[in-house]
C-alpha cells in the first residue's frame, strides 16, 4: 500500500529539507498517525547539531513509537516490527543526553537500547546500531560529551 505521507517524508529527507519536514509535522499534528510522527521526529532530530533540539525531537519519536502497532508499521513495510524501532530510539536519546552532559539519563537510555538490540535484524543496519550502542556506552563511561563521528546529523 502506498502511503503518500511517508513518500513526502522520504522526498523531504532526501533533499534534507528541514522546512518541508516541519511543514509535514504541522500537517500531521501531535495526534496524527504515530508512524508518521515517529518517522518525522526521528529524521528531524538527525537534522539538528544542537543536542537539546535533537533531544526534543527524539523524545517525540519515542513517544510516537509507544503508540504504534505492528499491524500499522507492517502496512508500510511487511518486515517491520515496533520492537525494532526501540534500540535506535533509545540510542538516540542516550546520545543526546550524553552530549548534554546528563550522564545518568544517558546511561538509562543506553541500557534500554542494549536490552532491546535482540529485536534488530542481523544485517548491516542491525550491526550499525549495535556498534553505535557500544560507542555511546563507552563514551558515557568516559563522561565524554563530544559528538560521535559516526552519529547521524547535518553535514
Amino acid at each position: 500500500m502506498t502511503d503518500p505521507t511517508m513518500n513526502a517524508i522520504g522526498r523531504a529527507l532526501a533533499a534534507r529539507d528541514r522546512r518541508e519536514l516541519l511543514n509535514l509535522w504541522s500537517e500531521i499534528g501531535v495526534l496524527g498517525d504515530p508512524l508518521h510522527r515517529c518517522a518525522l521526529a526521528h529524521y528531524l532530530a538527525d537534522l539538528h547539531d544542537d543536542p537539546a533540539q535533537a533531544l526534543a525531537w527524539d523524545i517525540r519519536a519515542l513517544d510516537a513509537a509507544s503508540a504504534m502497532t505492528d499491524e500499522r508499521v507492517q502496512e508500510h513495510h511487511a518486515g517491520l516490527r515496533v520492537a525494532g524501532f526501540s534500540p535506535s530510539l533509545h540510542l538516540n536519546l542516550a546520545d543526546d543526553y550524553r552530549r548534554l552532559g546528563s550522564f545518568e539519563a544517558a546511561a538509562s537510555h543506553i541500557e534500554a537500547a542494549a536490552e532491546r538490540v535482540s529485536a534488530l535484524p542481523e544485517d548491516a543496519y542491525g550491526e550499525m546500531i549495535r556498534a553505535a550502542v557500544g560507542e555511546v556506552a563507552a563514551a558515557i563511561v568516559r563522561r565524554d560529551s563530544t559528538p560521535r563521528a559516526s552519529a547521524p546529523g547535518p553535514r
